[in-house]
């Protein structure tokens, strides 16, 4: 799945390559993003916590290229949206229901390092090469990055962790998202830098993802007036 995907989003930046450039990279503030357009409505939305809060899901995969690529501006955009929003990141399961990074990410997540280890993992991935694709390797890689192995091992085998790898692949289903990188906003919109490629015709990757977290901006203050 994540091959497939991963040449989509290609095919569609080779597209970008050869178009012109927009006049303007801000194209948001010109004209206003369009569902079927630079982001689609869900047709089944999922339900969000109560709250003033936007709920914001990154859906990634650590051996994702554009994920990691995406990455730097779209902790700069969580930033900036402050309070606005809540952030929830899901790994999809690329190799099946076991996929050792979904695990490695829930993990984390179960033990409060998720954040702490993000870059790290990506920088492990993509400028390290170390291939985080089995237990073994991961387990080894996360005891010498400053996690206490015996610690990772058992949160690795909690029940809590092992019943979330397991609803991975209906979270998937329910939110049909099976590519990467993808942002959903309230649990109704969804956005992505394959998608915003249609419109902006930047040569840039990066001003693409600046694109995409302008369209983002517009989807957070389109749900919170809803709230």
């Amino acid at each position: 799945m994540s091959s497939l995907r991963s040449l989509r989003f290609a095919l569609a930046a080779a597209t970008v390559l050869v178009a012109s450039a927009f006049a303007t990279p801000a194209f948001a503030s010109v004209t206003a993003p369009v569902s079927g357009v630079e982001y689609t409505t869900l047709a089944a939305p999922q339900a969000v916590p109560a709250g003033k809060k936007v709920e914001v899901i990154e859906f990634f995969m650590y051996h994702c290229p554009h994920c990691n690529a995406l990455e730097p501006q779209l902790e700069a955009w969580v930033k900036k949206q402050g309070d606005n929003i809540v952030l929830k990141r899901v790994h999809l399961p690329s190799t099946g229901a076991n996929d050792p990074e979904a695990h490695l990410y829930l993990t984390l997540d179960a033990m409060g390092k998720a954040q702490e280890m993000q870059a790290k993992v990506f920088h492990a991935v993509h400028v390290e090469r170390i291939r985080l694709n089995t237990d073994e390797a991961i387990i080894a890689w996360v005891s010498k990055n400053g996690i206490d192995r015996a610690k990772f091992v058992d949160a690795w085998n909690s029940f809590g962790v092992q019943t979330k790898l397991k609803r991975l692949g209906a979270t998937v289903t329910a939110y049909k998202i099976d590519f990467a990188p993808a942002i959903v906003i309230d649990g109704k919109y969804m956005t992505a830098p394959s998608l915003v490629a249609a419109s902006d015709k930047s040569r840039d990757e990066q001003q693409l993802f600046r694109s995409t977290l302008q369209v983002a901006d517009f989807l957070v203050a389109k749900a919170a007036k809803s709230k």
